[in-house]
């Protein structure tokens, strides 16, 4: 049983009118769906783009802005935006201009460009760390600089939150279940034991993070300032403190991953609450939606760095290879676009706006949950907000998984669809961009409303 105190019965009801209406609609849509099946795993190129809650994927024709359509015709406000990949809005003015510019001057070389440079100096100015390096996707960014706090610290375990992301690197696919450190389920094709050097603990929890890294053999923990996927979830006011404190004080590296938690300020949580991590990482959004991302140390970072590159060097024999780097890192297409996207989208004047809006937003689905007598809550981090089916904002993964109403969940997200309106799907939250409007804002609210007195008006409805 779930918080959401909504009839199993009533959601039913209500989901199955909808998923006819969505047929109904798109039939475009569906027949593509069809159509993929005979040729794509799933029907989908990604299997999780599968994972929606529509009878079949929504295929779209072209997006802009805050906006896209789908191939029936039907235009849609999005507060999804590619989970944060497109958090300035999709195909900015500027990045379409760079990647024109770019297409008949070389894709990619292997070589740094002058692109190369400006980002580095642009990166360093806003997040005050002050070397970097360049990978295609978060996950890679992630797994690199862990292998570079390994290799620093010459010690094997990760430490890492309950409920944590970090794309799909292996080491990090560990839950926490009473107290001990477990793989995390539907995990496919997973070789070896991923507990021998990864160690789970609840966020937010102070005795816990001590008791983990007082065991002396911890390289590193990574995290976000914040929860974002299992449910947001914020830092107590001081544990991020703490947990700077504590990697300190015995030996460990600190890793902060803000590529969601970058929807709090221009500089990230990590310069908005002063942070001073060891290594930095930030994905999806850095080049404007084209696959790119970042990662940065600091200066006694930089000096160990090249001190375990020795070490490396003086044990192997022959030729060595770091296990790090994909071909296309750094590409010149991704460089230019990063470089315009720095400049000219991921600005202080777009942050202006989009943080009053999400705050609108948030305060607009606080009123809402109010007037329907509901008893859930509402998390904000910036431009990002989520409504949540518990009486108050989860202090750890487990309580926002707790929370969980699948079934309740992808119910309102297919009326928000069949209506024109997207946020992201596995949960409830909602993004806004440069592009995104008050008045974009209050439809959102207007039609979640309607959904739950529509929902709440089916006899039965509340538990």
């Amino acid at each position: 049983m779930t918080s959401s105190g909504i009839a199993e019965s009533a959601i039913s009801t209500f989901t199955a009118r909808e998923r006819q209406r969505f047929i109904e609609q798109n039939p475009q849509s569906m027949a593509l769906g069809e159509r993929a099946r005979h040729a794509l795993f799933g029907g989908v190129p990604m299997h999780w783009m599968a994972d929606w809650s529509t009878p079949s994927p929504l295929f779209v024709s072209r997006a802009k802005g805050a906006r896209f359509h789908d191939v029936d015709g039907h235009e849609y406000l999005d507060f999804c935006l590619g989970d944060t990949g497109s958090m300035f809005g999709h195909s900015p003015e500027p990045i379409a201009k760079a990647i024109a510019e770019q297409a008949n001057n070389g894709l990619t070389s292997m070589l740094p460009g002058e692109d190369a440079v400006v980002c580095g100096e642009l990166l360093a100015a806003r997040f005050g760390l002050p070397y970097w390096q360049v990978t295609a996707t978060a996950t890679d960014a992630n797994r690199y600089v862990l292998r570079w706090a390994r290799g620093i610290t010459e010690r094997k375990v990760l430490l890492v939150f309950d409920g944590c992301y970090h794309g799909t690197v292996d080491d990090v696919m560990v839950r926490c279940h009473k107290g001990q450190t477990q793989p995390r389920s539907g995990l496919i094709g997973q070789a070896y034991d991923l507990t021998q050097y990864s160690r789970s603990i609840p966020f937010n929890d102070v005795e816990a993070l001590e008791a983990a890294l007082a065991q002396g053999d911890v390289a590193a923990l990574m995290c976000e300032p914040a929860m974002t996927n299992i449910g947001m979830v914020l830092p107590a006011p001081g544990f991020m403190a703490k947990c700077r404190e504590l990697t300190r004080k015995y030996g460990s590296l600190l890793i902060i991953d803000e590529t969601h938690t970058i929807s709090s300020d221009i500089g990230g949580c990590t310069r908005l609450w002063n942070l001073e991590p060891d290594f930095f990482v930030l994905g999806k959004p850095i080049a404007g939606g084209v696959p790119c991302a970042v990662f940065s140390c600091s200066s006694a970072m930089a000096e160990a760095m090249q001190q375990a590159r020795r070490r490396a060097s003086e044990n192997s024999h022959g030729h060595g290879h770091s296990g790090m780097g994909t071909t296309l890192s750094a590409n010149a297409l991704a460089m230019h676009c990063m470089r315009a996207n720095l400049e000219q989208v991921m600005t202080v004047a777009a942050y202006a706006h989009m943080l009053p809006l999400a705050k609108r937003l948030a305060d607009g689905l606080r009123r809402l949950i109010a007037t329907h007598r509901l008893n859930w809550s509402v998390t904000e981090l910036g431009a990002r907000s989520e409504f949540q089916f518990c009486a108050a904002p989860p202090q750890t993964g487990a309580e926002a998984e707790a929370a969980f109403h699948d079934e309740l969940q992808m119910a309102l997200h297919l009326y928000l669809i069949n209506r024109g309106i997207l946020i992201t799907p596995f949960h409830n939250m909602t993004l806004c961009c440069p592009d995104t409007s008050a008045a974009d804002v209050d439809r959102l609210i207007a039609t979640l409303d309607e959904a739950l007195t529509e929902l709440l008006a089916i006899p039965c409805a509340r538990e």
